[in-house]
């Protein structure tokens, strides 16, 4: 890290955090866990049909996203048909009247439409993989690339330096946009035609078929089986399905080739994912930020309450691959499941008439109801005794070529039950007495009270219930960093020379707090 902190002192960038949102509540949860923008489907023409959201669903995500800084992109990622055009741009324009900070765009025809003047974001479909695909989007207005996730540290670097190259005073330079953790499709960059082609389900319509996470057999062009390495015919294995991204590891390499938002897949994904993941990738982007004065976050830099340690292998996990960071590399499928493996927990010694025994990794506790998993099979447990699990289902369903199999747990009740972020915006109060009044000032807000001055009995006292109920900001958006109290023009650092009613201090604290807090409730 050391190295690498003193290179990122040459680039001087906000760096952004881009979580996914399936709707209004996951959305929030991703800004609570850390976010610096949420991305979330509209009602119609998103690349998920199953993840499009209300108008209003989306107004309301937009005005909590903005109490912290935090940006909204909506997607509005399709191959449009003809006639839709016309329906695509008026959605555009209800998105940027209720706030929406920008459009993620697939079809580029979209252009020569009347739209809004809101920034439009390439989607990673328009194969954003080459230094001139880049800089011809840049040159017809869009303001940020998806990057191809099949692109190398050096291709990214290659296409940063082009791009910087060409940027003009009157052009801003686009931004590079980078997918760093979740699935993976095994087309190129998502551009996925098997899906139409065999189930007439176009994935660049948001209906993929999810072919990629079938069975197969390998055949040879005579139709004859092909072995694996231990001599057993390839057959019915998930050829096509890729383990899940994660590029946590190479972060500050992604600063440094030129990438300034780090984009998590997902807007299918439950609340559970959302928080975990973002969690995650928050501490490890503040501790790059933290060692670098020349980079800082997207949003308001905010103070973080995680009830749990991040750990990506606890929620929806296939295994990690960094995909093709560094070039191509083995073990980027997983042959035997395309479902959630989650974390390693231990291997099967024995079996007996309702139960298994495991031998368990050190600092593994399992609890009743956990999920394990051995290849694309699985079961819940019932009870457990010592080494001897019971699962919930019968031991001959199993079978005894389970000894020797390593288990995974796919659900971990006491995780999820723990999964709680908060997150708190610090913010200096100021408490002046003023001619005629007092002016409070929270964070960027301020307000005048015009009220006779009464002396105080008590100036110490006084100055301490100031103090005491300016701090009491609850369950609002902000925590403390610093009071400060002034009385004719002089800091209050022992009293204060006028009484008042602590009822005044808290209603005017409550007023300058009080939208904040509707929102967060």
């Amino acid at each position: 890290m050391t190295n690498k902190s003193a290179k990122l002192k040459e680039y001087k960038h906000k760096i952004s955090l881009l979580a996914p949102a399936r709707d209004l509540e996951v959305g929030k949860a991703a800004i609570q866990a850390g976010a610096d923008a949420v991305y979330i489907g509209a009602p119609e023409f998103g690349a998920r049909q199953a993840a499009g959201n209300s108008l209003e669903n989306i107004a309301s995500l937009v005005q909590y996203a903005h109490q912290f800084s935090v940006q909204v992109l909506v997607t509005l990622n399709t191959l449009l048909h003809d006639d839709e055009y016309p329906r695509a741009c008026a959605l555009a324009y209800d998105l940027y009247k209720v706030g929406v900070d920008a459009l993620i765009i697939q079809d580029l025809n979209l252009l020569q439409y009347d739209l809004p003047p809101i920034r439009l974001h390439a989607s990673t479909q328009c194969d954003n993989r080459t230094a001139e695909q880049v800089i011809h989007l840049q040159e017809l207005g869009l303001r940020r690339v998806v990057l191809a996730r099949e692109l190398s540290i050096e291709e990214i670097k290659t296409i940063h330096n082009a791009v910087s190259e060409t940027t003009t005073t009157n052009q801003p330079s686009i931004e590079l946009e980078a997918f760093v953790h979740g699935a993976l499709c095994v087309s190129y960059s998502g551009r996925c035609y098997l899906s139409e082609v065999l189930m007439n389900r176009s994935a660049n319509r948001g209906c993929c078929a999810q072919l990629c996470r079938q069975r197969y057999d390998l055949l040879d062009s005579n139709m004859n089986e092909i072995l694996d390495n231990e001599g057993k015919a390839i057959h019915q294995r998930y050829l096509l399905s890729l383990q899940d991204m994660d590029r946590s590891l190479h972060l500050a390499e992604l600063i440094e080739a030129g990438v300034t938002t780090f984009k998590i897949e997902g807007r299918l994904k439950d609340r559970d994912y959302v928080t975990n993941i973002v969690a995650y990738y928050r501490q490890l982007l503040d501790q790059i930020i933290d060692n670098s004065s020349c980079l800082q976050t997207a949003s308001i830099r905010s103070i973080y309450q995680y009830d749990f340690t991040p750990n990506p292998a606890k929620t929806f996990h296939r295994g990690e691959t960094n995909y093709f960071l560094h070039g191509r590399t083995e073990n980027m499928a997983n042959w035997q499941t395309p479902k959630s493996t989650g974390e390693k927990v231990g291997k099967v010694l024995d079996t007996k008439n309702n139960a298994i025994r495991v031998q368990l990794l050190p600092d593994i506790i399992l609890h009743n109801g956990d999920g394990l998993c051995y290849g694309d099979k699985g079961f819940a447990i019932n009870k457990i005794d010592g080494e001897w699990i019971y699962p919930n289902i019968r031991i001959s369903e199993i079978g005894e070529h389970i000894i020797g199999t390593t288990l995974y747990r796919n659900l971990d009740h006491e995780f999820i039950r723990s999964l709680r972020a908060e997150r708190r915006i610090p913010v200096d109060i100021c408490f002046e007495a003023i001619n005629g009044g007092y002016r409070l000032t929270i964070g960027g807000k301020s307000a005048l009270y015009e009220t006779e001055h009464q002396p105080a009995n008590n100036p110490q006292r006084a100055l301490q219930t100031i103090i005491q109920q300016l701090s009491k900001l609850g369950d609002t958006h902000y925590i403390v960093n610093n009071i400060q109290v002034y009385a004719n023009g002089e800091l209050c650092s022992e009293t204060f020379p006028y009484f008042i009613p602590t009822s005044n201090i808290n209603q005017w604290r409550r007023e300058l707090t009080q939208v904040d807090n509707d929102e967060k409730n």
